[in-house]
């Protein structure tokens, strides 16, 4: 803190600011207008009146700031009433449109919006997916006129999963939604002259130069920030790796790009020597760095990571220009109150932490150990360790995962990608912009080295430890970790360093609670319409069912199954059973069962499936810690001609309590099953089939006499699912009913005395203001 009477000094306010702003991002509700206005007279009161305390006025202030743009940014959003309904809308398209297979995803900007004649007051930015065969070309920029049908952001909500809605409200996506097949679908205007479009250019001119797909789809990613192309094994290899922040534009690309920036003005100024008469040559190569680095960053989209680059060389252009000296640290300062001013809701994103935790970890911990190649390689590498231990807590908490070869592997490729391939691009994409013959030679240069840099981490990633997965992190034990990275680097004579190690001990080795004998526990996870349950005993795990898998690639059973069970900590998976073929069920079964190639493989239709499974009978059972599993359903393979009543229904029996797994069966199978239960408290049931009007019989539910139910089923969808008739039922016997669709997962915990009780609901255990 400063003297008094003057305002806290740059690293105090960013802080200050950064407390405000991060403090709102853990409220249920937004506070209203009329507290937020009084909050910020007190703040002034506070600057006025109390000058040793104006650090809490920046704090109070970041608040205020904070709620205001988040209830703007809230308030976007699609109006309920309008959800599930078709309106015409005028817009253009932002971003680089990506094309998979039988499907384009892209960003429109919805400027008018009308139903028939009536103009609907909302605009706002939506997130759409064209679906056809050949799928439309779309290009960036260009304006359309087109049929939607939109919902609001809604994102799945389980153990170790990405929060959909948040990351929404942080990209400012107001909708989410597809394009209707309809003939007043047209292109109203050609793609304009944009950064988008220009970057979409530049990306068709590499893709056409360069031969092997694969190598273009990295040199486009490295050059102009389009990972359109790249998939899931290219980003599996990059996790393994720890080199996700190098496949897109990085803020490390952007500052090599600066240093070119500089290179090029000082051989200016070697040409034409009495340019220096006019402008100082510093001053001038200050903002040729900036001018540089701002265009390198508008390729990637101005991401993240290049907006903070490009924050910290403005600062210290200004300082340069201005003749007052900056260091680093007051540089990283002044550029995280500005990204905080100009989108306090960045700090949503996992992007913003780790930019920002890593450099200036890399500002604490480095110190200059003089000049030359022997200097750089030392500070290069302890640069590499730094980064790889300060933000493992950081890595863990947002992904779940972190990378046990990704120090070595970063010591590799931060600088052969940074200052030989991406050099190359540089130049390549300079030529195609003033003579594009001469860009082949420099691209293929740029290609070939890409490829032999993608096959060295190939290898790496199949290594021991390139993906280690530990339980969801809690936020004392991130704390801990955070505080422990920060002493384990402090300077030289800094007492018992080595002790912070200690620190990321209840990170690394969480306490881990497991059923007793005769217990066990149940998720039924949040898979939109389909269905995936985690069962866990003391020391054994199931997987029932593990959701779709959609054209356009996105995997349930990679994105939340797996998730899911390393969250819980689950690092064995005895036995995966895929009730029947219907992809909404076994969809995302080969992703679960290539990760966990020791389970044991049921299902219902071995014939139709996407793995090869052990038809399941009724009869079959087996015990893991005094907890009983048995079969009920179906009597033998092809016992019946319904797909649905195929399904394996399986029957789970602890001490405390029973569950039913019913898969999709319908009413003409579900006697069997209630006689096959026989005697015993009332279980928790699956309900059949999401709901359908076709199962849940009035039958079934008095002789099952179920304690509660749980149904999986999708945010408005498109059956309707589950059915209001069904749910009458339910309610007419007196059993609760828990929907995955409001609820987010579901736990479920059979204690080995006492009845089953419903143990968390991911949706309501951690509310914030961004979730529906």
């Amino acid at each position: 803190m400063q003297q008094t009477g003057t305002w806290p000094g740059a690293a105090v306010a960013a802080l200050a600011l950064l407390a405000g702003v991060l403090s709102v991002q853990w409220l249920p509700v937004l506070p209203s207008r009329v507290p937020m206005i009084a909050l910020s007279v007190f703040a002034w009161i506070i600057a006025w009146r109390a000058p040793r305390w104006r650090w809490l006025t920046v704090v109070l202030l970041g608040f205020v700031w904070a709620s205001w743009q988040g209830s703007l940014a809230m308030e976007t959003r699609l109006p309920v009433a309008w959800e599930g309904q078709d309106f015409s809308a005028t817009g253009r398209v932002e971003g680089l449109p990506q094309t998979r297979a039988g499907a384009t995803s892209f960003l429109f900007r919805i400027e008018q919006a009308k139903r028939g004649d009536q103009l609907l007051p909302w605009q706002g930015l939506a997130r759409l997916s064209w679906y056809g065969h050949p799928p439309p070309k779309l290009e960036s920029c260009s304006r359309w006129q087109l049929l939607l049908r939109l919902r609001r952001p809604r994102g799945m909500l389980n153990p170790g999963g990405a929060d959909g809605e948040r990351s929404a409200l942080a990209r400012g996506i107001a909708a989410v939604g597809y394009v209707r097949d309809d003939s007043s679908n047209q292109l109203q205007a050609a793609a304009l002259v944009c950064l988008d479009r220009l970057r979409a250019s530049l990306a068709g001119d590499i893709q056409a130069r360069v031969k092997d797909a694969h190598d273009a789809a990295l040199l486009r990613a490295f050059t102009v920030g389009d990972t359109s192309g790249l998939s899931a094994h290219d980003w599996d290899v990059a996790r393994a790796n720890g080199i996700s922040h190098l496949i897109a534009i990085s803020g490390f690309h952007v500052g090599v790009a600066a240093v070119f920036g500089v290179w090029l003005c000082g051989f200016s100024y070697w040409l034409w020597p009495s340019i220096a008469l006019r402008w100082p040559r510093a001053q001038a190569q200050a903002v040729a760095a900036l001018a540089v680095a701002f265009a390198y960053a508008g390729l990637a989209g101005f991401g993240m990571p290049t907006v903070r680059t490009v924050l910290m060389i403005a600062a210290v252009a200004l300082a340069r220009c201005v003749r007052r000296a900056t260091g680093a640290a007051q540089a990283l300062a002044l550029a995280l109150m500005a990204i905080l001013l100009a989108d306090p809701l960045a700090v949503l994103e996992a992007g913003f932490w780790l930019s920002f935790v890593g450099v200036g970890f890399l500002i604490l911990c480095l110190q200059t150990q003089g000049r030359g190649i022997r200097a750089f390689l030392h500070e290069l590498t302890l640069g590499q360790i730094v980064m790889a231990v300060a933000l493992l807590p950081l890595g863990l908490w947002f992904f779940g995962e972190a990378s046990l070869v990704g120090a070595l592997s970063n010591l590799v490729a931060v600088p052969f990608v940074s200052f030989v391939i991406v050099p190359c691009a540089l130049i390549g994409l300079l030529l195609l912009l003033v003579c594009p013959p001469l860009a082949t030679p420099p691209l293929w240069l740029a290609a070939w080295l890409t490829h032999a840099q993608w096959w060295l981490l190939e290898q790496t990633a199949t290594w021991p430890g390139a993906h280690g997965f530990l339980p969801a992190v809690q936020p004392w034990a991130l704390v801990l970790a955070m505080l422990g990275a920060a002493w384990l680097f402090m300077p030289r004579g800094v007492p018992l360093r080595v002790f912070g190690l200690l620190l990321f001990l209840p990170l690394l080795w969480p306490m881990r609670h497991t059923p007793e004998d005769g217990a066990f526990q149940a998720w039924v996870l949040d898979v939109g319409q389909g269905l995936s349950v985690i069962v866990r005993t003391g020391h054994h795990a199931l997987v029932y069912d593990a959701g779709a898998r959609y054209p356009s690639e996105f995997d349930l059973g990679e994105a939340v199954v797996i998730p899911s069970l390393h969250a819980l900590g689950i690092d064995v998976l005895d036995v995966l059973m895929v009730s029947h073929a219907d992809n909404d069920h076994a969809g995302g079964s080969p992703a679960v069962a290539a990760a966990f190639p020791a389970a044991r493989l049921y299902g219902g239709e071995p014939d139709r499936m996407p793995i090869p499974v052990e038809q399941c009978v009724a009869g079959q059972q087996w015990e893991w810690d005094q907890v009983r599993f048995r079969v009920l359903s179906p009597a033998g393979a092809g016992a019946t001609a319904s797909d649905n009543d195929r399904s394996c229904v399986l029957l789970v029996e602890g001490r405390g309590g029973r569950l039913v797994l019913t898969g999709d069966i319908a009413s003409n199978v579900e006697p069997r099953v209630a006689a096959g239960l026989g005697p015993g408290p009332p279980p928790v049931l699956q309900m059949p089939h999401h709901g359908s009007k076709t199962s849940s019989s009035p039958a079934f539910i008095t002789a099952v006499k179920p304690g509660l139910t749980v149904v999986s089923a999708g945010w408005l969808n498109r059956f309707g699912h589950p059915r209001p008739e069904v749910l009458q039922r339910y309610a007419q016997a007196g059993v609760p009913v828990f929907n995955t669709a409001i609820e987010g997962a579901v736990q479920i915990d059979f204690p080995a005395a006492g009845p089953a009780f419903v143990a968390a609901r991911w949706r309501l255990r951690e509310r914030r203001y961004w979730r529906e």
